[in-house]
């Protein structure tokens, strides 16, 4: 298995990430492309799934959204679902254009806010063959309901339009962390398993902010994934879910599984948002290859 830098362009912007090659694979190979999710950058955990992927024989492509990580944009750390939807769309005709590329064998893997992008991929692209949703948004609207105390709505709501305009007479966008930084901001995650996560040492790669845009948070409360899951049929999805999920929410996304269509699967494995990275990580990815092979390869189902 070899890995190997790559940028391709979307609108005016470049966006960077790495392939990995399969062993003893020269020719047209079953491709999985896949990006992280809020905030997180490729070189958070991604490239232990991307090499467990290409040892069993699927080309994959990983990359990182635009305004962060090693992917051009601005500005830095702002976040629109649609755009980034588009940006995959981008990275998957990316793929299909490279002659070591199946381009009619293409999965596509995402995680945590992107677990809800692939959920729309799925449904929209018909290039898509294959899902794999890992711990997904489903509901901005709901988690943001849950996150927010409801004495703090209409303060929340107050500095987003604040800042909005802001933004339009030429100030710069106002930022929040993601978790507790010390500054008495309040984060976006409050809970004691993302800051446990975010404080490890492989967590705080070199090109991870612990910010994002108050703008990327307003955006993110009408976006939602999980109207999509009934139209993702015939397309083969798993969802993998974790049993004590504070972030994008166990039962939300155990809802959305019970109203997608067949061909799809389960997995409910244990912890929280944070442990398919770490210590589930083994589970997570075997059940995500194994669907892929399954899906992609001769003799599959598709």
């Amino acid at each position: 298995m070899t890995r190997e830098d790559i940028s391709f362009t979307t609108g005016d912007v470049t966006l960077r990430g790495w392939i990995f090659h399969p062993p003893n694979t020269g020719g047209p190979a079953p491709t999985i492309v896949m990006a992280h999710g809020l905030a997180a950058v490729k070189e958070q955990y991604l490239d232990r799934y991307a090499e467990r992927f290409a040892d069993a024989g699927l080309r994959t492509i990983v990359y990182d959204h635009r305004n962060f990580g090693a992917s051009d944009g601005e500005p830095r750390q702002d976040i629109d679902p649609w755009v980034q939807i588009r940006d995959f769309q981008r990275a998957i005709s990316y793929a299909r254009s490279r002659d070591d590329v199946d381009g009619d064998r293409i999965g596509v893997w995402g995680t945590s806010f992107s677990g809800g992008h692939v959920l729309v991929l799925g449904a929209t692209d018909p290039r898509v063959r294959c899902v794999v949703s890992q711990v997904p948004t489903i509901s901005g609207a709901e988690a943001a309901r849950r996150r927010v105390p409801p004495h703090l709505v209409e303060a929340v709501e107050h500095a987003q339009v604040a800042d909005l305009e802001a933004i339009h007479a030429g100030e710069p966008p106002r930022r929040r962390p993601l978790v507790d930084d010390g500054s008495g901001e309040q984060p976006v995650y409050v809970g004691a398993g993302a800051k446990a996560f975010l404080d490890r040492p492989d967590s705080r790669p070199d090109t991870f902010v612990n910010n994002v845009t108050l703008q990327s948070l307003a955006r993110n409360r009408s976006y939602e994934p999980g109207s999509y899951i009934t139209a993702i049929s015939p397309t083969p999805l798993l969802m993998i879910v974790t049993e004590h999920d504070d972030v994008a929410f166990t039962d939300l996304q155990l809802d959305a599984y019970q109203r997608a269509r067949e061909p799809k699967r389960l997995a409910l494995l244990p912890g929280d948002h944070f442990t398919p990275y770490d210590e589930t990580f083994d589970e997570a990815v075997t059940q995500a290859t194994e669907w892929f092979l399954a899906h992609l390869t001769p003799g599959g189902q598709r």
